[in-house]
């Protein structure tokens, strides 16, 4: 179990340091994730102690948000002055990112669907 924690925090250690060192523009985390499926894929062996380690973090991963439930607490009298204020910004960005989505995904299907019929007339 601890040699798949390690592994788990190698790929991350490994990503961000990739990150910090070439300054690709992908977080640290997303590139020791995929270190972390390239060594999946070349040692197999790795993956059931990997599920049981990733099991227990999955079943514990309600501890990861007490923290920021205490931030908020300790953040009251901010949150009374602009809660109302904090709650429309969350409101207006929420629905604005989720038309942008859409729109986004409509205009690629589109296009995409456009140029796979041009190659299956060809």
């Amino acid at each position: 179990m601890l040699g798949a924690i390690a592994l788990l925090l190698v790929c991350q250690l490994a990503g961000e340091a990739i990150h910090r060192f070439t300054g690709l523009p992908l977080p640290g985390s997303v590139i020791g994730m995929g270190l972390l499926l390239v060594w999946l894929a070349v040692f197999r062996r790795e993956q059931t102690s990997l599920t049981k380690v990733t099991g227990w973090l999955t079943a514990h991963m309600p501890l990861m948000f007490v923290p920021p439930a205490v931030g908020l607490i300790e953040e009251g009298d901010v949150i009374a002055r602009h809660g109302l204020g904090i709650l429309v910004a969350l409101l207006v960005s929420t629905v604005v990112t989720i038309a942008v989505t859409a729109r986004v995904f409509s205009w690629a299907m589109n296009r995409f669907a456009a140029s796979g019929e041009e190659a299956g007339d060809a």
